[in-house]
C-alpha cells in the first residue's frame, strides 16, 4: 500500500534529555529534563515520554471518534489517558504503553469493540505495534 503525504513536522532538540526542544518557526519551545525518578532533585522539565502520551492519547482519541458511529457509539464525552512507562533492563530502556477509553453512559461491551477497531487504525498505535507492549482499558 502506497502512503500519500499529508503533512510533516519538525522538532528540533539540542541537550538531549536536558536540553531544550522545539518546534518548526518556535511555535513551541520546551525544557526538556530527566523524569525524576532518574534525576531527584534535578530541573522540572518534560520529558519525552510525556511527550509522547500526549500525542497518542490525542491521536487515539480522533480515531475512537472517527469510528465511533459504525460501532453505534456516541464519542461526545470520550475521554483518552494514556499512560507511557519508561522501563529498565539489563542492557538499556524500553517502552511500555496504557491506552484507557472512558465514555460515560455507552454501552461497555460496544466500547470494548471500539477501543479494539481504533488500535487497528491509530497511527501512533500502528508504528508501535509489534515494538511497545500495549494494554488497552475500557
Amino acid at each position: 500500500m502506497a502512503l500519500t503525504p499529508i503533512m510533516t513536522t519538525h522538532a528540533t532538540t539540542g541537550g538531549g534529555r536536558n536540553g531544550r526542544t522545539s518546534l518548526e518557526g518556535g511555535k513551541m519551545v520546551l525544557g526538556m529534563s530527566l523524569p525524576r525518578e532518574l534525576a531527584p532533585g534535578g530541573p522540572d522539565g518534560m520529558n519525552p515520554e510525556q511527550l509522547f502520551a500526549m500525542g497518542w492519547s490525542s491521536c487515539f482519541g480522533q480515531a475512537v471518534i472517527a469510528l465511533s458511529k459504525k460501532h453505534g457509539v456516541n464519542a461526545d464525552r470520550a475521554q483518552v489517558t494514556c499512560a507511557v512507562t519508561l522501563n529498565k533492563d539489563e542492557t538499556s530502556f524500553a517502552l511500555t504503553a496504557e491506552l484507557t477509553v472512558s465514555i460515560p453512559g455507552e454501552d461497555l461491551d460496544k466500547v470494548r469493540a471500539l477501543v479494539e477497531d481504533a488500535h487497528t487504525i491509530c497511527p501512533y498505535s500502528k508504528a508501535t505495534r509489534g515494538n511497545v507492549p500495549v494494554t488497552l482499558q475500557v
